[in-house]
This record gives structure tokens, C-alpha cells and sequence, in this order.
């Protein structure tokens, strides 16, 4: 699931859009937010496995389960004996904040917020609990932290987003197929950010008339 200012016609095949503040706000919840991330990685668990990986009781993970469906995150699975499984629903959620509907914008910060909360604490524990496991020692961690800043225009930034969209998508249907998994492959967590630094003003470009002209060695000319 992903936040997004994009308009409609940006949104990949397979995605479900959203400006509903209530729903959105749905998700605003670690817990919920950790259920349906198990739920993606496992395929389909009970609330007792639920409970399990969280460290939460049963009935608070049913409650919140059941809370998800009725905002169409999750669904039931098929019964297994007396058991009740439950799975994510495949359609990736983009919330998108609209100013034309009162609380969207806010609901996307809330929710925002408890998300990038949630990646950076678990890439830190990632982290501490690699330096700590020696039987991981001469692994080729497949890792990485990118910090980068640049100039582009909302189009171009798009773009950007949208590539890199396009490489991992042939890779997201192996959390539902166990047997596309090749050997060796590990479940991998992407989190990704874009967006402009408001410190800085829109570049004027050079059409504007206080923009640096070039001098014949095509660098700034001095003040």
C-alpha cells in the first residue's frame, strides 16, 4: 500500500485507489497495519497465528481482523476444520490525499506517519540484529539505504516512481505462489519516499529573466 499526489491516470493495473478519510483512517493502527503486513507475507493465517507473531492476544487481533474486512483489506479464507483463516485482499491499496473531500489530507498524514514509523524502526532492528547474529557472518547482505536529492519536475518524479514500480511488480505475485520462489531468495522489504523539500522555491528555469546566463566557457558568469 502506498500514499500518492498523482492523478487517476498514473494508477498501475491492480491497484484500488482511495480518498475515503474513514478508510484510510482504518488503517491509521500499528497493529492493523502489522496484521496485513503479516497476512501479505504468509499468504493466509488464523487469528491464533495472528496473535502469535504480533505477541498480541487473540481476541484483540480478531477484533482488529474483522475491523480490516469491514474495509475491504482483508477477507475470510477457506475454512480449515473449525479454523477461520484470513487474507489480504490482492488489490494493493493507493491512498491518494484530495483536498476536495473534507479529512482526506489529513487521514493520509496520520496513517503516513504510523507507516514510516513502523519501516524505519524495523530496517533499524534489521540492522542491530545482523551485527548481532553470527551465523550471518560472509553473507552478501542484500541491503541498502539511498539517500539522494535532486532536481525534477513532477512529471519526471513520476516517472521515476513509476519504474521503479515497474521492476519490482513481476516480483509481488511470489508472496501468493510459494513454488515461483527460486532458491535461495529471501522475503525482501521495500520502503521507498518522494517528495519535494519545501525549504527550497520551484527553479525558475532558464526562460526566466533573473536566471545565471552562460559565458562562452558555458559556466556562470560572476556577479
Amino acid at each position: 500500500m502506498s500514499t500518492d499526489d498523482t492523478t487517476a491516470a498514473h494508477a498501475p493495473a491492480g491497484q484500488e485507489r482511495t480518498s475515503d478519510p474513514e478508510r484510510i483512517r482504518a488503517l491509521a493502527h500499528p497493529l492493523r497495519l502489522a496484521l496485513l503486513d503479516y497476512l501479505d507475507s504468509v499468504g493466509e493465517a488464523t487469528a491464533t497465528q495472528c496473535a502469535k507473531h504480533t505477541g498480541e492476544t487473540v481476541a484483540n487481533c480478531s477484533f482488529h481482523l474483522r475491523l480490516l474486512a469491514r474495509y475491504g483489506f482483508v477477507e475470510p479464507a477457506e475454512r480449515r476444520g473449525r479454523e477461520r483463516p484470513w487474507r489480504h485482499v490482492e488489490a494493493r491499496q493507493l491512498f491518494t490525499p484530495d483536498e476536495s473531500v473534507p479529512g482526506s489530507v489529513h487521514a493520509v498524514v496520520e496513517f503516513a506517519e504510523i507507516a514510516v514509523r513502523q519501516e524505519a524502526d524495523r530496517f533499524v532492528d534489521f540492522l542491530r540484529a545482523r551485527a548481532d547474529r553470527t551465523e550471518l557472518a560472509g553473507q552478501r547482505p542484500a541491503v541498502a539505504m539511498l539517500r539522494e536529492s535532486y532536481w525534477a519536475t513532477p512529471d519526471e518524479a513520476d516517472r521515476i516512481n513509476e519504474a521503479v514500480t515497474a521492476l519490482i511488480e513481476p516480483l509481488l505475485a511470489r508472496s501468493s505462489d510459494p513454488s515461483s520462489r527460486p532458491a535461495g531468495a529471501r522475503l525482501m522489504r521495500w520502503f521507498s519516499t518522494s517528495h519535494p523539500d519545501l525549504g527550497y522555491p520551484e527553479a525558475p528555469g532558464p526562460e526566466a529573466s533573473d536566471a545565471p546566463k552562460l559565458n562562452s566557457h558555458n559556466s556562470p558568469e560572476e556577479a
